[in-house]
């Protein structure tokens, strides 16, 4: 005679606090998941912070001085004067280029001989030449723009009569300083909550069908519905408490200012939480191993946070078929809400588009994942 088989009785909160208690105590107990919740967003906000910079200063060129007259030597100290530039004198252009394939210049400018005959045929045009290193092709364009810039400048400042020609003063809205920090550390905070939100979640089904606990977990009257959101929720929780902790570094020791709201924050990363919680789950359901898991969880971060989420490249300037694929990218979303939240503000007809896709998302990954649960249960 078999034991009659047992089931759940609907979803029972005592229950649920005993399998989130119980998932709590494994998250104190592992080690590893205190260092990728806590540490590892240190180390990466870190990292975006100070080791990685967009940002154009103190170049190193060399000025090739070959003419010896006044005009030729006002024009190298305009050079030399510049933030952007770190000059190197020189006379001789073959050492110049000499370095440069070295490695130890990013360009060089000559100032020939005929530097006065040329000025005064009058123009910018070949007054001097500007050598640049291909193999940085944006460094190689900011190097031959500035030039540029600083050749027209000193034109128009030795000029008596200046001439009449409209005045551009540019103006940055959003990030006036221009800084790459500014919008870098909101983006690492996109990147820190998806490797929270999907890689430990990724091990956390993974490790039980490893250690053989599921099984046992379900010849429990437990639901499934109750065994996911047992685990699900204390990761929530902690996923929320590291972007906090994270958030607060940002402010507060990189100076990256926070002109939304904490409650706008709050809310667009709990939403965001949906979906990343969501992709690790469905991870785990698949692989049923910690380790394939893990691997998978990584590569999808890697592949999407970083390339596909508009992080450090640019979504228009992608193909149009990868501009298709980085709509089903939660991170996408997460990254340019958290960019408006801190150089912008609470500007919620963006906001609200952004939630709703990750909303949307995010039920797609936890409806693929019960249904391939259930099947995995069936089978």
């Amino acid at each position: 005679m078999t034991a009659p088989e047992v089931r759940p009785t609907g979803f029972d909160l005592w229950r649920l606090a005993a399998l989130m208690r119980k998932e709590t105590l494994q998250i104190v107990r592992d080690p590893s998941t205190i260092l990728i919740a806590f540490v590892l967003p240190v180390i990466l906000l870190f990292l975006f912070a100070y080791a990685v910079s967009l940002d154009i200063r103190q170049v190193r060129i060399a000025v090739v001085l070959q003419s010896d007259s006044t005009q030729a030597q006002s024009l190298a100290a305009a050079f030399s004067g510049t933030r952007y530039f770190r000059v190197l004198p020189l006379r001789i252009r073959r050492e110049a280029a000499t370095r440069l394939v070295a490695g130890e210049l990013r360009g060089f400018v000559v100032i020939p001989q005929d530097f006065d005959r040329r000025l005064a045929v009058g123009g910018a045009d070949g007054l001097v030449q500007v050598v640049t290193d291909g193999a940085q092709p944006n460094t190689a364009s900011f190097v031959n723009a500035y030039a540029q810039g600083v050749v027209g400048q000193w034109l128009s400042d030795r000029s008596e009569v200046p001439a009449v020609a409209p005045v551009i003063e540019p103006r940055f809205w959003f990030n006036a300083e221009v800084e790459s920090r500014r919008f870098l550390v909101p983006g690492a905070l996109a990147i820190v909550m998806t490797i929270i939100g999907t890689l430990l979640t990724a091990m956390l089904v993974a490790r039980e069908w490893e250690r053989g606990t599921m099984e046992a977990l379900m010849a429990t009257p437990v639901s499934v519905a109750e065994i996911l959101a047992g685990k699900l929720l204390p990761y929530f929780v902690l996923g929320l408490l590291a972007m906090l902790i994270a958030t607060a570094l940002s402010i507060h020791v990189f100076d990256v200012p926070l002109r939304g709201s904490w409650a706008a924050l709050l809310l667009t990363s709990s939403v965001f939480l949906i979906p990343a919680l969501g992709q690790g789950l469905l991870i785990s359901v698949v692989s049923k191993n910690q380790f394939f898991a893990a691997q998978i969880a990584l590569l999808s971060v890697n592949l999407t946070a970083f390339m596909l989420s508009g992080f450090l490249f640019e979504i228009d300037s992608m193909p149009w078929p990868v501009r298709l694929l980085t709509h089903i990218v939660p991170a996408r979303y997460f990254v340019s809400s958290l960019q408006t939240l801190f150089l912008v503000g609470d500007v919620w007809p963006l906001l609200w588009t952004n939630l709703a896709a990750m909303l949307g998302i995010g039920a797609m990954f936890f409806l693929i994942a019960r249904l391939r649960l259930r099947k995995s249960l069936e089978a």
